[in-house]
């Protein structure tokens, strides 16, 4: 009896001790998140305080679990490949089916990899319908593989039709009523193939069809993944002319887009990563601002619908070679004027580029631009491409998001020097796969932090990505704003080349108001890409533009979203349309999203 008391007792000691053993890990675990729950709940209500918003990452909460890889190529690059294969990461907005809720759109670009179509399920979740839609299987074999798309409804049938731009045949998507997509690729009137990095919607000549501007950045008459000579690399990293040529194809309202880049002066055949369509002497025809990889980036004054004409040191934009990435368009001073956010490359001790911020100013009657990047704090990003203004937190100025970081391979090692070997060579050196040393796995500016300046009010930008968000040290591409929650907020979406989709929910200090257009062309093209919406409140204003593609490999929500601080309402906003219409809405209301029409 003794014994089998004993017995049991010790059965017992070892069961408790054993269970112990497994329930402490979990136990542990289980007190680890609620710590990290309240930390992060402190560093939201902080960041809300002092800064006036938090950007919390919901990706997998959201059901977003999006992982984009890169090309694989023709084995003559793999030595270089991640320098080569380094872009395709891009994110769209779009609100396809009209239900009044953001959707979006992303790319993947490596053969029999997946594009994804996010329908937002308004609860705060998004279903991956791109294959139901059949917009998920574009990377296939022969075809070449997706670097971005963008969302503009180019038949005016009210609904936002989808073009994708590759390295390879570029495709358009026409949308039917929301209810499903129909591929038109081939009697649209569309390149054969070109190694796109950018593709933007304008309507140059404003006659109210949209048209389409798809930048060159490998020469179209190479298949990256059949090489047939090595010598196909830029020729200088300065001042190169050997890249693809730009195609600017205007819609002809049957259906069909006529190639009218020659007829128009868009020659260059730079190695183009970005471009932005804005009218900046607000005549009623949109600009053009090409950011050039390896070179000058370009102005073109827009001549009444009929030529562009290279401004050069016109506008100061221009002068000096750099890495340009990005082209976005943000109203800092709250002037009504737009400044130019160009992305470059700033490495400490290595290249010094750094970011322009290209500010207008008017001088005997023309419009002349001075880079103001460094007096407003915005100039030193890292390796910088996209980038978006936006009020993320609903004080009244536009704040910036700047996605860095190039490759991170191997911590620790660096492939600086050996770039270095090759950038110093004469053309035919650069030029060539052949003579680029192997990367062997080594970083080139990997592991950047990503920025996220705010606007003080007076156009002065100081850092808070270490305390409105985690860290952000993916190599960043894309970067796109939409209020994803019907918030009255913009959040933000960051694409990450070799990683994962990242979704930020936005949490904004509730004392701040907000004002948000929808607007809609009759007149002009029904996507309104173009126009220009200028708000004004509490003896403010401020001027947004709706676009058509912006940033680098991006497109943001088509609705304007303006933060207006404490202020309890609004004076006006006035509207310019493409083609140079003027409409003015009296008092709108705050706090609200106004659909507005194109007056005639």
């Amino acid at each position: 009896m003794f014994f089998s008391t004993k017995k049991r007792f010790s059965n017992t000691f070892v069961t408790l001790v054993f269970f112990l053993i497994l329930a402490f890990p979990i136990y542990f675990e289980y007190q680890l998140r609620q710590s990290k729950k309240a930390e992060h709940k402190i560093a939201l209500e902080s960041a809300i305080r002092q800064f006036g918003f938090y950007l919390e990452e919901v990706s997998r909460e959201s059901g977003i679990q999006f992982i984009h890889v890169s090309p694989e190529l023709d084995p003559v690059f793999d030595p270089i490949l991640p320098q080569i294969a380094s872009m395709g990461a891009s994110v769209s907005v779009s609100d396809f089916n009209n239900d009044g809720w953001n959707d979006l759109y992303v790319t993947n670009s490596r053969y029999s990899s997946k594009n994804a179509l996010y329908l937002n399920q308004k609860d705060g979740s998004f279903t991956d319908v791109a294959g139901q839609y059949g917009l998920d299987d574009l990377n296939i074999e022969g075809t070449g593989v997706s670097m971005g798309a963008v969302w503009a409804d180019y038949n005016n049938d009210g609904y936002e039709d989808l073009f994708v731009y590759k390295w390879g045949k570029p495709e358009l998507f026409r949308n039917d009523q929301g209810n499903g997509f129909t591929r038109v690729t081939e009697k649209i009137g569309l390149p054969d193939w070109i190694n796109s990095n950018a593709a933007i919607w304008l309507d140059y000549n404003a006659d109210g069809n949209i048209d389409l501007f798809i930048g060159g950045y490998f020469p179209e008459d190479v298949d990256l993944w059949n090489i047939t000579r090595t010598d196909i690399l830029t020729e200088s990293f300065e001042y190169a002319l050997n890249g693809g040529r730009n195609y600017l194809l205007e819609n002809t309202g049957n259906g069909v887009f006529a190639d009218v880049t020659i007829k128009t002066g868009l020659t260059s055949t730079r190695w183009t990563l970005a471009a932005g369509a804005a009218d900046i002497n607000q005549d009623g025809f949109p600009e053009l601002i090409i950011a050039n990889d390896y070179g000058i980036d370009e102005f073109y004054f827009n001549n009444n619908g009929n030529r562009f004409t290279e401004a050069g040191d016109a506008t100061t934009i221009g002068f000096s070679p750099k890495s340009g990435m990005n082209v976005s368009f943000g109203d800092t001073y709250n002037t009504g004027q737009f400044g130019i956010y160009i992305s470059n490359i700033t490495e400490e001790g290595i290249l010094l580029q750094g970011n322009n911020f290209w500010v207008p100013i008017i001088k005997n009657n023309k419009i002349l631009y001075q880079n103001l990047a460094r007096q407003q704090g915005i100039e030193t990003g890292g390796w910088s491409y996209g980038a978006q203004f936006g009020d993320l937190n609903n004080d009244g100025s536009m704040d910036i998001y700047v996605a860095n970081g190039f490759i991170s391979g191997k911590k620790g090692t660096t492939y600086w020097y050996d770039y270095s070997k090759v950038t110093g060579g004469n053309s035919a050196i650069i030029s060539d796969i052949k003579n680029w040393p192997a990367m062997k796995g080594r970083s080139q500016s990997g592991y950047q932090q990503n920025k996220i300046w705010l606007n003080e009010g007076s156009g002065y930008f100081f850092d808070v990505a270490d305390y409105v968000t985690d860290n952000l040290t993916y190599d960043s591409r894309a970067v796109a704003m939409a209020d994803l929650w019907n918030r009255g907020v913009l959040d933000v979406v960051v694409a990450n080349q070799n990683n994962r989709l990242l979704v930020y929910k936005n949490h904004v200090n509730p004392e701040n108001h907000w004002i948000t257009f929808t607007l809609e062309g009759s007149g002009s093209n029904k996507s309104a890409i173009g126009a220009i919406i200028r708000l004004y409140w509490d003896s403010k204003s401020q001027s947004q533009i709706v676009s058509g593609g912006i940033g680098f490999s991006s497109q943001n929500q088509r609705r304007i979203h303006f933060g207006i601080g404490r202020a309890t309402k609004v004076e006006k906003a006035e509207i310019l349309w493409p083609g140079g219409r003027k409409q003015r809405i009296e008092h709108p209301e705050i706090n609200t999203v106004h659909k507005i029409i194109e007056s005639e």
